[in-house]
């Protein structure tokens, strides 16, 4: 018998998770929901969108699906290491052994969409976009939702729901109406503006490819910048919510100042219309989601963002919900499609790495430039005593959040000191 399945929430987790099910025969008949239009047709705006960064986890979930990662590295960059530029002029400059795949979060929901409508035709799945999802009934199997282009509503029903709506996902918000669910939702100390530099033309100053590009202020202000596949660079300004320099700007002139007197190599590289642009940007903040499940009866799973979201400071929140769906399909093998094992196994085991992810996301990276200089020392460090003694030294910190597939909880476990460490510096600039 064919289950259907409704995935609320058309981003890179749910579009994956279609390919991985509809790959496992004529078991399920797939349809995902989007509030969004749809991203073929109506572009984006990037008012609130950032670079994301895909390692070994995140290319490991699109190769298991042939033809993929080809199609995703074909529109994508490689980053073979850091950057961080100092206050004196000076750099440090960190390598990496797996270069990361960066791409801008649209593109690579793109690729994933085409790809799947190109292999199955609408008896296996159809995408409806402009769906705002309004209620869930887990007990009926009944989903609500407005049409937003005609403003009209309707009901659909499901065998089997996901919900891959993001950090604010409606599909999680039903979750709190169900007995002894507990999510703690809160927002990360630092809010960000997006960048976006145009290729330069006269600058004096030339940003090496290849690599991201970080700058730190002693009050914790980061500039995160990476080139683009089509020439420029994108990135993000990061600055604490209560206590910053950022949102007293007021005029376009303040924002070249700004910049001018704290990153001066950005400030070579904006001209007056990325300035007025970045003021009119919105201030945006990210929100963490801690739960302490993921499914709900015999019938409804969080993935993604819904289930664990997780601060942009480790460039894993797209990563980590590419790997629930290699997961979920690897229990779906195990138990032999049968659903209501599956979710209760994914919660059992997941949710100890999620919760990891998050802890990590919010204390892996110092805030002030006293620890990211310690920070910085221990990397380098920890890198020489590993190459040389394997067996007795673990890797530096970044190496295995950023190049490997160690699970979160042990990354934690490992390094549980240094995590205590700058939780305590991060609470004291709040």
């Amino acid at each position: 018998m064919v289950k259907k399945v409704a995935i609320v929430g058309a981003g890179p987790s749910g579009l994956l998770l279609a390919h991985y099910l509809l790959r496992r025969g004529e078991r399920y008949k797939i349809d995902i929901y989007d509030r969004r239009s749809d991203p073929r047709k109506v572009p984006f705006s990037n008012s609130r969108t950032f670079p994301i960064s895909l390692n070994e986890r995140g290319m490991r979930a699109l190769r298991n699906i042939e033809g993929l990662e080809e199609a995703v590295e074909a529109i994508s960059l490689k980053m073979t290491g850091t950057i961080f530029h100092q206050r004196n002029g000076k750099q440090r400059v960190t390598n990496r052994k797996k270069a990361l795949t960066t791409l801008d979060r649209t593109s690579l929901a793109i690729v994933l969409l085409e790809k799947v409508t190109e292999r199955y035709n609408s008896s296996h799945i159809d995408v409806h976009f402009d769906c705002q999802c309004t209620n869930v009934d887990f007990t009926a199997k009944k989903l609500k939702f407005q049409n937003l282009e005609s403003e009209t509503d309707f009901e659909v029903d499901y065998d089997i729901l996901i919900g891959a709506d993001g950090s604010r996902s409606v599909v999680r918000e039903h979750f709190a109406r169900t007995k002894d669910f507990h999510c703690e939702q809160k927002y990360v100390p630092n809010n960000y503006k997006s960048i976006f530099l145009p290729p330069p033309k006269d600058a004096k100053i030339n940003l090496e490819q290849g690599k991201i590009h970080s700058w730190i202020l002693k009050d914790g202000t980061l500039v995160v910048l990476l080139h683009q596949r089509f020439g420029g660079m994108g990135g993000v300004i990061l600055f604490l919510h209560n206590k910053n320099q950022v949102d007293s700007l007021s005029t376009t002139d303040e924002v070249c100042q700004f910049f001018q007197s704290n990153f001066p190599e950005v400030a070579q590289l904006m001209p007056q219309e990325e300035a007025e642009a970045f003021l009119a940007r919105p201030t945006s903040r990210i929100l963490t989601i801690r739960c302490d499940r993921y499914h709900e009866g015999d019938s409804v799973l969080l993935i993604g963002d819904a289930a664990h979201a997780v601060s942009s400071s480790i460039g894993q929140g797209c990563n980590a919900a590419l790997e629930d769906v290699v997961l979920l399909d690897a229990l779906l093998n195990e138990y032999s499609d049968d659903f209501l094992l599956a979710i209760e196994q994914f919660t059992v085991r997941r949710k100890q790495d999620a919760l990891a992810l998050v802890e990590l996301g919010d204390n892996a990276f110092p805030s002030t430039t006293r620890l990211f200089i310690e920070f910085a020392l221990r990397e380098s460090v920890a890198r020489f005593l590993h190459k040389v003694f394997p067996q007795y030294f673990i890797p530096p910190l970044s190496e295995l959040i950023f190049e490997t597939t160690t699970p979160y909880s042990d990354i934690l476990d490992l390094y549980k000191g240094w995590i205590s460490k700058v939780r305590k510096s991060n609470a004291s600039l709040q």
